[in-house]
């Protein structure tokens, strides 16, 4: 087998560049990996690679549809070898909800599917209002004033925590299997 596959399903790009950071720290750490969005992901790719890592955004309280699709397609070739599971959500940008077992979509997500992935993490994401379209910003911004959070229509704020990432990143280099 060679090298850790990182799978991703993102909405605005925010977690391929969580799942970039992390190819860095892993190459940095020695070892391959390969990086590539979740809907390409095959039954040869897990075949072939050492450990796996599936990273996830959430978009309305939900992760694509593709994930759980992909999950329930392969869990027997993700439970055959090391694995590892994180969402990114806005909501973790708050201390009491930035943990696995605390993240309300994190755990929701869990109990919807078979899978147990060996490995967990919780990001927060970014808000990035003038990419978004107009229904999305208005939405998103009546969800962030009902939580309390920045709702200027022109604002752009990352709340990721990079040394989480970097933290994981490390944990996921040293994933049995790997070269």
């Amino acid at each position: 087998m060679a090298g850790i596959l990182i799978l991703y399903s993102t909405v605005d790009g925010h977690t391929r560049q969580i799942c970039e950071r992390l190819r860095g720290i892993v190459e940095g750490a020695g070892q391959s990996v390969s990086v590539k969005p979740l809907v390409e992901g095959t039954a040869q790719d897990l075949a072939q690679c050492s450990a796996v890592v599936i990273g996830a955004a959430i978009r309305y309280g939900k992760h694509r549809p593709e994930v759980e699709a992909f999950i329930a397609r392969h869990q027997a070739a993700l439970e055959a070898r090391p694995n590892a599971f994180f969402s990114v959500n806005v909501v973790a940008r708050k201390p009491e909800k930035n943990r696995p077992e605390t993240n309300p979509y994190m755990q929701k997500f869990l109990r919807r599917i078979r899978w147990k992935p060996q490995h967990l993490a919780v990001f927060a994401g970014r808000l990035d209002y003038p990419s978004y379209g107009f229904v999305d910003r208005q939405m998103i911004r009546l969800i962030m004033w009902m939580t309390k959070g920045p709702t200027a229509p022109d604002s752009v704020v990352e709340f990721t925590d990079w040394a989480q990432v970097e933290a994981f990143g490390a944990a996921v280099a040293r994933l049995p299997g790997g070269d």
